[in-house]
């Protein structure tokens, strides 16, 4: 007996996918016209890379590339065309869309698909707030386009048409946690993990004790925070630690914070969005700091893009944002799960299918 699905070319499970599948394509028509009429460029990243991006848990496909002379050399497939993006920004473009198809190893859930699309555009010279505003329309034109009153997943509904509300990290973890966020950030950035962990076990958070700061805030965040987001309309998480926002630029202010937000809807995140770190030196440090963690955990670290850090000395400051394309259509389609509206789907090795 099977333990997985029937195989999607089967043509009764095709017939059952396809009306998904073709509002997935009016929706990505609807927001490619969206994009256009505000003078965007639409660009294609090249997916073969020397990195595949150097934030700690993100895990690429490895490859090689062989010269004429028969010689190999280590390439990856891009997790995110966001190091592309940026050259073309530091060669000159100012708006720039693109619906790349991306991949991450180790990732396979309802909501994670190991190939898959993400909608990434950037705003040279605007603020990052300008892309809060985009993620409101962009979230009308989707539910518009495949004629969705409201967007659902699991038993959550959001409105798609109502202003989203707007949420610091700071107030979340207040409201939801009962935890002081930013009293074990300092403002240089350090983190203090005896007082970060002292403080959610007293709200009944349990850790494993090699868990650091980033590890407790990302098990509070996905216990206690993200259960309560975009429900009834979408929510704007924003003001990320400076520590949790690798490609972000510091907040003017508040240096204990960054131009990072996350769109969240029906408790689905759904887009991380920043104002772009342009400082070389500084996004070395951070990648370098991200890798020696990665070593830490996984026994690997990738290589650094030199090109890529070359480039963002010539970048203008700008913003930056992705949207997972295939999750906004599950939303605004109802599907249960990413596979369903994938129109190939990978399959899964070493299973046999019904």
């Amino acid at each position: 007996m099977s333990d997985i699905s029937p195989p999607f070319w089967r043509p009764d499970i095709h017939a059952d996918r396809r009306p998904a599948l073709l509002a997935r394509g009016r929706i990505r028509a609807a927001l490619r016209r969206w994009f256009e009429a505000r003078d965007f460029v639409e660009v294609e990243a090249a997916i073969l890379q020397v990195s595949p991006g150097n934030e700690t848990h993100l895990h690429g496909f490895a490859t090689a590339l062989i010269d004429d002379a028969g010689a190999a050399h280590p390439y990856y497939l891009h997790t995110s065309p966001e190091f592309a993006a940026k050259k073309l920004l530091a060669a000159g473009e100012r708006r720039i869309f693109d619906f790349a198809r991306v991949f991450r190893n180790r990732e396979r859930t309802a909501l994670h698909h190991p190939e898959f699309t993400m909608l990434e555009w950037y705003r040279a010279g605007e603020d990052y707030q300008a892309l809060m505003a985009d993620c409101a329309a962009l979230l009308a034109e989707a539910a518009g386009a495949s004629g969705a009153a409201r967007l659902e997943w699991r038993g959550i509904a959001v409105d798609p048409f109502a202003e989203p509300e707007r949420l610091t990290l700071h107030d979340a973890f207040a409201r939801h946690a009962g935890i002081d966020l930013l009293a074990t950030v300092a403002v240089d950035g350090a983190t203090d993990r005896p007082a970060f962990a002292a403080a959610a076990r007293a709200a009944g958070v349990r850790l494993a004790e090699d868990d650091g700061w980033s590890d407790i805030f990302s098990r509070i965040l996905s216990e206690r925070i993200e259960p309560h987001l975009g429900r009834g309309r979408a929510t704007i998480l924003c003001d990320y630690p400076i520590s949790e926002a690798a490609l972000a630029r510091p907040k003017p202010g508040d240096p204990r914070v960054a131009e990072r937000f996350e769109l969240y809807a029906c408790g689905v995140e759904l887009a991380n969005a920043f104002g772009e770190l342009t400082d070389p030196v500084e996004q070395r440090r951070r990648f370098e700091a991200d890798m020696d963690e990665k070593q830490r955990i996984y026994g690997e670290r990738y290589p650094l893009d030199e090109d890529f850090l070359a480039a963002l000395a010539a970048m203008p400051p700008a913003s930056g944002i992705a949207l997972g394309f295939d999750r906004l259509v599950m939303l605004c389609t109802g599907a249960r799960r990413i596979e369903d509206v994938l129109w190939t789907p990978v399959a899964e090795p070493g299973r046999t299918p019904a």
